[in-house]
């Protein structure tokens, strides 16, 4: 059974029709709108970039005590003995899948199509995009970690173009989580552009800046 469509925000290009698309998965309870005011300071402007900021559904998470909230799959621990919950990582990647889809539908091509994910949301992202049969723009990994890296499919990491960024403060997921995690895609075959700033869980404009920098040398019309 597929999964109910996700609801999202979406903001058009205002200078020209839409030439590229940007999903962008917020992290564990928050919602859609949590990197909606980040769009104007990435200058992408004339791009023609249309973002597409999905809401995760509300489920309860064990982590926090069985509270409903916002998440893209159940979480009972942020450590290395954490249960995957399969079942529902594998419904957010299918339906940020039919986001992709209703992408091209719309009329953008793969290679123009670039994922981005903070925190849980960076986790859904990279497996999406590495179990993607089409070539995508890349995906930006902020704050987050890899699951499953050795999983059938994982091969579509080769040539994956990543932007990945992680504070050297960070103690909800720690930066040892983003070193490994950037060695094992680098071992995928990504091509992994990696950063690190000395801030918590969180995002800081020096990488604003060199995720503007990345993305517009991924969507950006060439001269």
């Amino acid at each position: 059974m597929k999964p109910e469509p996700l609801a999202t925000v979406e903001i058009e290009p205002q200078e020209s029709e839409a030439r590229s698309a940007v999903i962008w998965l917020h992290g564990l309870g928050a919602d859609g709108h949590d990197f909606v005011p980040i769009v104007p300071l990435l200058g992408l402007e004339k791009a023609g970039v249309r973002f597409v900021f999905p809401h995760a559904p509300s489920i309860p998470v064990t982590l926090n005590m069985g509270l409903v909230m916002r998440a893209w799959y159940d979480l009972n621990a942020l450590d290395e003995s954490a249960r995957v919950d399969r079942a529902g990582l594998d419904r957010s990647v299918e339906a940020i899948r039919a986001l992709v889809d209703r992408e091209r539908e719309r009329g953008i091509p793969s290679e123009r199509i670039l994922l981005a994910g903070f925190s849980q949301g960076g986790s859904v992202a990279l497996r999406v995009a590495l179990t993607s049969e089409d070539g995508m723009a890349g995906v930006a990994a902020l704050s987050t970690y890899l699951i499953d890296a050795t999983h059938p499919g994982a091969d579509g990491g080769r040539g994956l173009r990543i932007f990945q960024a992680h504070g050297t403060y960070d103690a909800v997921v720690p930066y040892a989580w983003g070193v490994k995690t950037r060695d094992r895609l680098r071992e995928l075959g990504g091509e992994v552009t990696w950063k690190s700033y000395p801030m918590e869980h969180a995002v800081c404009p020096e990488e604003i800046e060199d995720l503007a920098a990345w993305m517009k040398e991924r969507l950006g019309d060439k001269e």
